[in-house]
Protein backbone atom coordinates (compact mmCIF):
# COMPACT_ATOMS: atom_id res chain seq x y z
CA UNK A 1 0.00 0.00 0.00
CA UNK A 2 1.43 3.32 -1.09
CA UNK A 3 2.48 6.21 0.93
CA UNK A 4 1.51 8.37 -1.44
CA UNK A 5 -2.27 8.76 -0.90
CA UNK A 6 -3.30 11.49 1.10
CA UNK A 7 -5.43 10.22 4.10
CA UNK A 8 -6.12 13.40 6.64
CA UNK A 9 -5.57 16.29 5.50
CA UNK A 10 -5.65 18.98 8.47
CA UNK A 11 -5.93 22.78 6.88
CA UNK A 12 -5.55 26.36 8.97
CA UNK A 13 -7.74 24.92 12.50
CA UNK A 14 -7.96 26.90 15.09
CA UNK A 15 -10.37 25.59 18.40
CA UNK A 16 -10.76 27.04 21.81
CA UNK A 17 -12.46 25.69 24.57
CA UNK A 18 -14.88 28.48 24.97
CA UNK A 19 -15.25 31.46 23.48
CA UNK A 20 -13.55 33.90 26.05
CA UNK A 21 -10.13 31.24 26.66
CA UNK A 22 -7.24 31.35 24.88
CA UNK A 23 -6.76 29.06 21.40
CA UNK A 24 -6.01 25.78 22.43
CA UNK A 25 -4.42 25.30 18.69
CA UNK A 26 -3.92 27.90 16.46
CA UNK A 27 -3.58 27.80 12.40
CA UNK A 28 -2.71 24.31 12.47
CA UNK A 29 -1.64 22.36 8.88
CA UNK A 30 -0.52 18.50 9.15
CA UNK A 31 -1.31 16.65 5.83
CA UNK A 32 -1.20 12.35 6.79
CA UNK A 33 -0.48 9.90 3.94
CA UNK A 34 -2.45 6.16 3.35
CA UNK A 35 0.05 4.21 5.15
CA UNK A 36 2.16 5.79 7.49
CA UNK A 37 3.01 6.27 10.74
CA UNK A 38 3.18 9.45 12.25
CA UNK A 39 3.88 10.70 15.76
CA UNK A 40 2.46 13.86 17.22
CA UNK A 41 4.90 15.03 20.39
CA UNK A 42 4.62 18.00 22.69
CA UNK A 43 4.56 18.57 26.21
CA UNK A 44 1.14 18.62 28.46
CA UNK A 45 -0.97 21.42 27.27
CA UNK A 46 0.71 21.93 23.87
CA UNK A 47 -2.90 21.08 22.55
CA UNK A 48 -1.73 17.26 20.75
CA UNK A 49 -4.27 15.31 22.13
CA UNK A 50 -7.00 17.93 21.64
CA UNK A 51 -5.84 17.80 17.24
CA UNK A 52 -6.61 14.26 18.04
CA UNK A 53 -9.94 14.33 18.74
CA UNK A 54 -10.26 16.37 16.12
CA UNK A 55 -9.49 14.33 13.41
CA UNK A 56 -12.62 12.29 13.62
CA UNK A 57 -14.82 14.18 14.18
CA UNK A 58 -15.48 14.72 18.57
CA UNK A 59 -14.52 17.75 18.22
CA UNK A 60 -15.06 20.41 15.37
CA UNK A 61 -12.93 23.01 14.37
CA UNK A 62 -13.75 27.03 14.70
CA UNK A 63 -11.45 27.99 11.59
CA UNK A 64 -10.31 25.66 9.31
CA UNK A 65 -11.60 22.22 7.98
CA UNK A 66 -10.58 18.25 8.64
CA UNK A 67 -10.83 16.13 5.95
CA UNK A 68 -10.63 12.40 6.25
CA UNK A 69 -10.19 10.81 2.59
CA UNK A 70 -12.10 14.09 1.11
CA UNK A 71 -14.71 13.94 3.61
CA UNK A 72 -15.56 16.66 6.04
CA UNK A 73 -15.51 16.52 9.69
CA UNK A 74 -18.49 19.26 9.21
CA UNK A 75 -20.82 17.30 7.37
CA UNK A 76 -23.04 15.81 9.80
CA UNK A 77 -24.11 13.21 6.40
CA UNK A 78 -20.45 12.18 6.32
CA UNK A 79 -19.36 11.70 10.13
CA UNK A 80 -20.51 8.42 10.93
CA UNK A 81 -18.49 7.42 7.60
CA UNK A 82 -15.22 9.20 9.03
CA UNK A 83 -15.85 7.21 12.08
CA UNK A 84 -16.05 4.02 10.89
CA UNK A 85 -12.37 4.91 8.97
CA UNK A 86 -10.60 6.38 12.14
CA UNK A 87 -10.37 4.68 15.43
CA UNK A 88 -8.84 5.87 18.54
CA UNK A 89 -7.55 4.54 21.83
CA UNK A 90 -7.56 6.88 24.88
CA UNK A 91 -5.25 6.36 28.04
CA UNK A 92 -7.15 4.88 30.18
CA UNK A 93 -9.00 1.39 28.24
CA UNK A 94 -11.42 1.34 31.68
CA UNK A 95 -13.56 3.92 30.00
CA UNK A 96 -13.85 2.32 26.74
CA UNK A 97 -14.95 -0.89 28.00
CA UNK A 98 -18.87 -1.38 28.30
CA UNK A 99 -19.50 -5.40 28.55
CA UNK A 100 -19.12 -7.70 31.06
CA UNK A 101 -16.27 -10.09 28.88
CA UNK A 102 -13.74 -9.10 26.21
CA UNK A 103 -15.44 -10.89 23.53
CA UNK A 104 -18.65 -9.30 24.57
CA UNK A 105 -16.68 -5.73 24.11
CA UNK A 106 -16.00 -6.29 21.00
CA UNK A 107 -19.70 -7.28 20.03
CA UNK A 108 -21.03 -4.38 21.26
CA UNK A 109 -18.98 -2.42 19.20
CA UNK A 110 -19.78 -4.57 15.86
CA UNK A 111 -23.40 -4.59 16.76
CA UNK A 112 -23.73 -0.73 16.75
CA UNK A 113 -21.87 -0.67 13.01
CA UNK A 114 -24.73 -3.08 11.90
CA UNK A 115 -22.62 -5.83 11.39
CA UNK A 116 -24.40 -9.43 10.48
CA UNK A 117 -24.22 -11.55 13.79
CA UNK A 118 -23.24 -14.80 11.90
CA UNK A 119 -19.87 -12.35 10.70
CA UNK A 120 -19.23 -11.02 14.23
CA UNK A 121 -17.56 -14.26 15.58
CA UNK A 122 -14.80 -14.44 12.63
CA UNK A 123 -14.26 -10.50 13.04
CA UNK A 124 -14.01 -10.96 16.55
CA UNK A 125 -11.77 -13.99 16.91
CA UNK A 126 -9.57 -12.55 13.91
CA UNK A 127 -9.27 -9.34 16.31
CA UNK A 128 -8.14 -10.75 19.41
CA UNK A 129 -5.51 -13.04 17.57
CA UNK A 130 -3.60 -9.92 15.59
CA UNK A 131 -3.01 -8.52 19.70
CA UNK A 132 -2.49 -12.11 20.98
CA UNK A 133 -5.30 -12.01 23.54
CA UNK A 134 -7.64 -14.36 21.71
CA UNK A 135 -6.77 -16.79 24.91
CA UNK A 136 -9.01 -13.86 27.55
CA UNK A 137 -12.15 -13.88 24.81
CA UNK A 138 -14.21 -14.94 27.67
CA UNK A 139 -12.08 -12.84 31.13
CA UNK A 140 -13.30 -9.64 32.35
CA UNK A 141 -12.08 -6.83 31.40
CA UNK A 142 -11.53 -5.74 35.09
CA UNK A 143 -8.93 -8.80 35.87
CA UNK A 144 -6.66 -7.95 32.86
CA UNK A 145 -3.46 -6.06 33.41
CA UNK A 146 -2.73 -2.38 31.83
CA UNK A 147 -0.93 -3.68 29.07
CA UNK A 148 -3.54 -6.66 28.08
CA UNK A 149 -6.55 -3.67 28.71
CA UNK A 150 -4.72 -1.67 25.81
CA UNK A 151 -4.27 -4.60 23.63
CA UNK A 152 -8.19 -5.36 24.20
CA UNK A 153 -8.79 -1.63 23.12
CA UNK A 154 -6.97 -2.32 20.19
CA UNK A 155 -8.65 -5.08 18.99
CA UNK A 156 -12.16 -3.42 19.78
CA UNK A 157 -10.90 -1.18 17.08
CA UNK A 158 -9.61 -3.81 14.62
CA UNK A 159 -12.98 -5.26 14.70
CA UNK A 160 -14.28 -2.02 13.05
CA UNK A 161 -11.80 -2.20 10.54
CA UNK A 162 -10.59 1.41 10.18
CA UNK A 163 -7.97 2.82 7.91
CA UNK A 164 -6.77 4.91 10.37
CA UNK A 165 -5.77 4.35 14.09
CA UNK A 166 -5.33 7.10 16.48
CA UNK A 167 -3.59 6.90 20.00
CA UNK A 168 -4.13 9.83 22.18
CA UNK A 169 -1.63 8.87 24.92
CA UNK A 170 -2.42 5.30 24.66
CA UNK A 171 0.68 4.15 26.67
CA UNK A 172 0.92 6.60 29.12
CA UNK A 173 -0.78 4.55 32.25
CA UNK A 174 1.46 1.33 31.18
CA UNK A 175 4.28 0.03 32.56
CA UNK A 176 7.19 -0.76 30.29
CA UNK A 177 6.31 -4.12 29.51
CA UNK A 178 2.95 -3.16 28.80
CA UNK A 179 3.91 -0.30 26.52
CA UNK A 180 6.55 -2.02 24.56
CA UNK A 181 3.85 -5.22 23.81
CA UNK A 182 0.98 -2.48 22.61
CA UNK A 183 3.82 -0.51 20.62
CA UNK A 184 4.76 -3.46 18.82
CA UNK A 185 1.45 -4.68 17.40
CA UNK A 186 0.96 -1.06 16.89
CA UNK A 187 3.95 -1.08 14.56
CA UNK A 188 3.09 -4.76 13.23
CA UNK A 189 -0.15 -3.38 11.87
CA UNK A 190 1.51 -0.36 9.84
CA UNK A 191 3.80 -2.93 8.44
CA UNK A 192 1.59 -5.73 7.66
CA UNK A 193 -1.87 -4.33 7.08
CA UNK A 194 -1.08 -0.95 5.73
CA UNK A 195 -3.24 1.01 8.52
CA UNK A 196 -2.52 4.11 8.87
CA UNK A 197 -0.85 5.35 12.27
CA UNK A 198 -1.15 8.93 14.33
CA UNK A 199 0.27 8.28 17.82
CA UNK A 200 0.29 10.85 20.67
CA UNK A 201 2.42 11.00 23.62
CA UNK A 202 5.81 12.61 25.05
CA UNK A 203 7.92 9.46 25.17
CA UNK A 204 10.29 10.49 22.32
CA UNK A 205 11.13 7.05 22.74
CA UNK A 206 7.87 6.07 21.30
CA UNK A 207 8.36 7.80 18.19
CA UNK A 208 11.19 6.01 16.79
CA UNK A 209 9.46 3.80 14.40
CA UNK A 210 7.30 6.86 12.60
CA UNK A 211 7.85 7.52 9.33
CA UNK A 212 7.68 11.60 10.42
CA UNK A 213 6.93 13.07 13.72
CA UNK A 214 5.24 16.62 14.96
CA UNK A 215 5.93 19.03 17.28
CA UNK A 216 4.04 21.04 19.17
CA UNK A 217 4.15 24.04 21.97
CA UNK A 218 1.17 26.14 22.53
CA UNK A 219 -1.08 25.00 20.30
CA UNK A 220 1.35 24.85 17.10
CA UNK A 221 3.35 23.45 15.30
CA UNK A 222 6.84 24.32 16.07
CA UNK A 223 8.61 21.54 14.05
CA UNK A 224 8.37 18.62 12.22
CA UNK A 225 10.14 16.15 10.01
CA UNK A 226 11.66 12.43 10.23
CA UNK A 227 13.05 10.91 13.40
CA UNK A 228 16.26 11.37 11.42
CA UNK A 229 15.88 14.88 10.85
CA UNK A 230 14.59 16.28 13.77
CA UNK A 231 16.95 14.12 16.13
CA UNK A 232 19.62 16.24 14.49
CA UNK A 233 18.82 19.04 17.16
CA UNK A 234 18.23 17.66 20.56
CA UNK A 235 18.77 21.29 22.39
CA UNK A 236 14.99 22.46 20.83
CA UNK A 237 13.49 19.44 22.03
CA UNK A 238 14.75 19.98 25.24
CA UNK A 239 13.85 23.65 25.31
CA UNK A 240 10.03 22.11 24.57
CA UNK A 241 10.43 20.54 27.78
CA UNK A 242 10.88 16.78 26.15
CA UNK A 243 13.46 14.04 26.54
CA UNK A 244 15.71 13.24 24.21
CA UNK A 245 15.35 9.85 23.23
CA UNK A 246 18.45 7.50 25.38
CA UNK A 247 20.07 6.25 22.00
CA UNK A 248 20.20 9.83 20.01
CA UNK A 249 21.29 11.60 24.20
CA UNK A 250 24.00 9.17 24.51
CA UNK A 251 25.68 9.24 21.01
CA UNK A 252 25.90 13.70 21.17
CA UNK A 253 27.98 12.94 24.81
CA UNK A 254 30.16 10.34 22.87
CA UNK A 255 30.50 12.76 20.15
CA UNK A 256 31.19 15.65 22.42
CA UNK A 257 33.83 12.99 24.28
CA UNK A 258 35.40 12.76 21.19
CA UNK A 259 34.83 8.83 20.96
CA UNK A 260 32.38 9.04 18.34
CA UNK A 261 32.34 10.81 14.40
CA UNK A 262 29.72 12.84 13.10
CA UNK A 263 25.97 11.61 12.82
CA UNK A 264 24.29 10.06 15.31
CA UNK A 265 22.08 6.80 15.32
CA UNK A 266 18.56 6.64 17.12
CA UNK A 267 19.70 2.86 18.16
CA UNK A 268 21.39 1.24 21.05
CA UNK A 269 22.85 -0.86 18.02
CA UNK A 270 23.87 1.83 16.44
CA UNK A 271 25.86 3.68 19.22
CA UNK A 272 27.50 0.55 20.19
CA UNK A 273 28.47 0.27 16.27
CA UNK A 274 29.98 3.27 16.06
CA UNK A 275 32.24 2.91 19.37
CA UNK A 276 33.66 -0.04 17.14
CA UNK A 277 34.17 1.48 14.18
Amino acid sequence: MGLDQPMIKVSNVTFHYGKDRPAVLKDIDVTINRGQYVSIIGHNGSGKSTLARLLNGLLLPEEGTVEIQGLSTANEEEIWKIRHKVGMVFQNPDNQFVAPTVEDDLAFGLENLGVDPEKMEGRIRDALERVDMLPYRHTEPSRLSGGQKQRVAIGGMLALHPEVLVLDEATAMLDPKGRRDVLDIVKRMNEEEGITIIQITHYLEETLNSHYIYVMDQGQIVKEGTPTQLYQNPDLLRKLGLDVPFAVDLHFRLQNKGLVGEGFSLTSEGVISALWT
